[in-house]
């Protein structure tokens, strides 16, 4: 495979490490068309090579391949169609795919096939469903006109029942005087009706005795009132609105009748099964029933004509029954045949997604090239690592063969000054802590990455605030489970809420294992102590009672381990605690802050900017030693000082202990005098006044000397007549060259001069002062390891005292039951609070710890990440 440098020259190859983003290399591809589709297929297999847009100038819609990616596009949508429609039926979609359909290179012949089949599929899964849609509604309308069938014959029935039951009191009263509508209402309401029934049209002008006939519309004089009825069935939510709308519409001169349906319905417009009500609305003249009709139907009724005669309805009813029974086998069998088309569909679906969706990106990154009709070729550029350029030649390679080519693929270093995006090389254990260095910001390339350090400095921290061996223990435990079973539990992953916990399962087991240590240091197990040397003092064996305050003794020798188990039981044991954190985080947080110091150094060498190691690093870390490197000195010395010793003659060698803070203080307000109160060694004032001085003296150092030194530099290359040169590479365009498209190697002068003292001097302004005053603000906010420390000690001493401790003085029979309760409450709330909202609590700290405290002392996090064209990114995205 040709290869070559754009300057002539060979390079070995740099060592791959996290301590810097990997050495990236700008280079152009000279594609053969035939090559093109296979060339970025392997390409995007490897997921190596980050593509640069060649045709930023032109719409998406005037590029070449748009359709190929329209094609596909419509591929993938039948895709979504067929997947919506087997999950609606409820077949299993096959989680496997053909590995050797997906891997091997595919021709357009494939391709034609593959979409013929996807095609020919659809057009049947469409058939299908539409012809089983169809036969559910006609099913549907069979189902409604059988119960209004039924309903309405029962109320007719119903009707004509009472009619005849008051027929003999009707001819007693008409004898006396009376009208047949003073006593019997027709079909106004009555006890013996259904009570779903509202209405008042009487029969006002029966002219006798004979009733009213509700299947033929007349009286029984032969008067014609003209009465008609409409029949439907309407979804049962609505039966108020159309009862209360009808009455106020046809101002009572109606009569409706309704019976629920008792089961759902399966109506084709709804997912789910509707539960609908048959009705009956009968009504005086044309014109009413009319609006009924209209009233009806727009609250979404189905209507059906019902005949008047009692038996065309019953022969109407047995045919429905017959259809009903004949299209219920039809559903029954095309169902069967819509299932089995899915399931054979089911079985290539996620094959036929991958392929699609890899097509389409294949063809989307073919729209990043720049195309050269004269030499029949396409020209592609791109960012890759360069320990990859081996790898990708081999890809190259393959793609060549795979396409019958004899035209071998041309990849071209080239020199450039842009700046690469930032590529850091990680696995799975240091993957997820490289994640909390980018969500603060991605390095610059050749930047020292944060995340080398944050693999130890990260958990260590979070343990310094949960430090206790036994919620170290259970969040190893649950961290090494999800680590040894990650494969098994990969699908957490797929979980937006546990992604977060699955991912960083490395994270969460550093922090267990360390926490486990801290808390072997703090002698913490579940906030009781823990015995396991020999104490270095002794309690009296005469206690004197309750209330009364002993002293201990202290013996020859030091607990080996941490600290002494007897602190836990002594009444002043928050008060030493406390004042042994307080100043453990100090001296952690000097040290930290002193470790992002120094990277300043490597990122000087690295970018050749020796400046800012004389006139940056150097007076930086000289003020943090001269006021907090010294406190840190005075605290060890503290530390390692008996303050309590005596002479020979029984005298105390020193004063009472120092106060640090107070030392600190006067410091600054009375430089040169040391009270005897503060007093620790000799020259004491003589050395702080030395210290005071250096931290002032660096303040115009790092604020003036720079800014100063560049300007000279500057106006010494402007006086020696040098402009500022700018080289980069581009590709000339069919306009530029008749032969088509080449590289072309340009250097510019820079018509603009772009360096203004102004802004370098406000800029270091802003830094000296930044400095300065977080080396205050930052030593302050390291004191969070002793606050939350403190806090979660003390609640696990609450847990411990409230919930379970309790259980263990009863007596009786019921300690036993007392004891199993009282444990599960204390083990619930010791996971959900301690371990869950606490241990999450310290995270966030020792986060804002790294972020802001540790990163900006060096780290700027203004690159670009390498994101590489890659089948598995796509693919996982797509699945999200």
């Amino acid at each position: 495979m040709p290869f070559t440098r754009g300057w002539g020259q060979t390079r070995s190859r740099p060592k791959t490490s996290i301590f810097r983003s990997e050495i990236m290399s700008l280079v152009q591809l000279y594609i053969p068309s035939d090559v093109a589709r296979f060339t970025v297929s392997q390409l995007g297999e490897m997921g190596l090579l980050q593509f640069r847009d060649l045709n930023d100038d032109v719409s998406a819609f005037q590029r070449s391949f748009v359709n190929d990616v329209r094609r596909f596009d419509e591929l993938e949508r039948k895709l979504r169609y067929l997947r919506t429609q087997i999950e609606r039926s409820d077949v299993d979609i096959y989680d496997f795919f053909n590995e050797e359909a997906v891997a091997a290179s595919r021709g357009p012949r494939d391709i034609d096939d593959m979409e013929e089949k996807i095609g020919a599929h659809e057009d049947r899964v469409l058939r299908l469903t539409a012809a089983y849609k169809d036969l559910q509604l006609k099913h549907l309308e069979l189902i409604e006109n059988k119960h209004v069938l039924e309903e309405v014959s029962s109320l007719f029935v119903e009707i004509s029942g009472r009619q005849q039951t008051a027929a003999a009191p009707a001819s007693a009263s008409g004898a006396s005087g009376g009208g047949a509508h003073d006593s019997v209402p027709l079909l106004g309401r009555s006890d013996s009706l259904s009570r779903r029934s509202i209405g008042s049209l009487d029969a006002a002008y029966a002219g006798d005795a004979g009733g009213y006939d509700v299947e033929g519309g007349t009286m029984g004089g032969g008067h014609d009132i003209n009465i008609g009825f409409i029949t439907g069935v309407i979804r049962r939510d609505r039966v108020a609105t159309l009862e209360r709308v009808l009455w106020r519409s046809l101002r009572g001169n109606m009569f409706l009748n309704y019976v629920d349906i008792e089961e759902p319905i399966s109506d084709p417009k709804h997912d789910e099964p509707v539960y609908k009500s048959a009705f009956i609305v009968f009504a005086h003249g044309e014109s009413l029933r009319d609006r009924a009709t209209k009233i009806a139907e727009a609250l979404g009724a189905t209507l059906y004509h019902v005949d008047r005669n009692a038996e065309r309805r019953q022969e109407e009813l047995i045919e429905t029954m017959s259809r009903l029974d004949d299209l219920q086998q039809i559903l029954e069998n095309n169902n069967a045949a819509r299932i089995n088309e899915l399931t054979n569909v089911s079985e290539q679906l996620n094959t036929w997604f991958t392929i699609v969706r890899k097509e389409k990106a294949i063809y989307h990154t073919l729209n990043l090239l720049n195309y050269d009709a004269n030499r029949n070729c396409l020209i592609a550029e791109g960012w890759c690592a360069t320990n990859d350029i081996p790898a990708i030649q081999s890809a190259l390679h393959l793609a060549t063969e795979d396409a019958g080519s004899n035209v071998p693929t041309v990849l071209h270093e080239l020199r450039t000054t842009k700046e690469p995006p930032t590529f850091v090389r990680t696995n799975r254990f240091t993957d997820g802590f490289q994640n909390i260095v980018d969500a603060y910001g991605v390095p610059k390339a050749g930047e020292v990455n944060p995340g080398l350090f944050t693999c130890i400095t990260f958990p260590f921290l979070f343990a310094l605030m949960f430090g206790d061996l036994g919620h170290g223990f259970l969040m190893t435990i649950c961290a090494a489970l999800l680590c040894i079973y990650e494969k098994k539990l990969a699908w957490l992953a797929k979980d937006e809420s546990l992604r977060m916990f699955y991912t960083g399962r490395y994270i969460v087991l550093l922090m267990g294992i360390f926490s486990m240590y801290t808390g072997l240091l703090y002698n913490d197990i579940f906030s009781r102590a823990m015995s396991m040397f020999s104490s270095g003092w002794q309690w009296p064996s005469d206690q004197g009672g309750e209330g009364v305050t002993v002293e201990a003794t202290k013996l020859g020798h030091t607990y080996p381990v941490g600290i002494d188990p007897a602190w836990h039981h002594a009444g002043n044991s928050l008060l030493f605690t406390n004042s042994y954190k307080m100043k453990m985080s100090i001296v952690l947080g000097i040290i930290h802050m002193t470790l992002g110091i120094c990277l300043q150094v490597p990122n000087a060498l690295y970018f050749k900017k020796r400046i800012n190691i004389v006139h940056v690093f150097v007076p930086q870390i000289i003020f943090l030693f001269s006021i907090f490197g010294y406190l840190v000195f005075a605290i060890l010395f503290k530390w390692c000082t008996d303050w309590y010793a005596r002479d020979a003659a029984g005298e105390l060698t020193h004063i009472s202990p120092p106060s640090l803070l107070n030392m600190l203080i006067y410091m600054f307000l009375s430089p040169g005098s040391v009270g005897e109160s503060e007093r620790m060694f000799r020259g004491q004032a003589a050395l702080q006044t030395v210290l005071l001085l250096l931290a002032l003296a660096c303040v115009p150092w790092m604020l003036l000397v720079k800014p100063f030194i560049l300007r000279r530099e500057h106006q010494k290359i402007i006086s020696e007549g040098y402009g500022r040169i700018s080289s980069h590479v581009r590709v000339s365009s069919e306009d530029d060259a008749p032969g088509g498209a080449i590289i072309v190697s340009e250097q510019e002068e820079m018509q603009e001069d772009d360096f203004d003292f102004a802004d370098i001097m406000i800029n270091q302004t802003i830094h000296t002062i930044e400095f300065c005053l977080n080396s205050i603000s930052n030593t302050a906010s390291y004191l969070r390891l002793w606050a939350l420390s403190l806090a979660h000690a003390q609640l696990s001493e609450v847990l411990w005292t409230m919930t379970f401790l309790p259980t263990l003085k009863m007596s009786g029979a019921l300690q036993p039951i007392a004891i199993f309760c009282g444990f599960a409450v204390w083990f619930v709330l010791t996971f959900s609070i301690l371990i869950g909202m606490e241990g999450l609590s310290a995270f966030l700290h020792a986060l804002r710890l790294h972020w802001v405290e540790f990163n900006n002392k060096f780290y700027d996090g203004t690159g670009t990440k390498f994101e590489p064209f890659a089948f598995k990114t796509i693919l996982d995205e797509a699945e999200e």
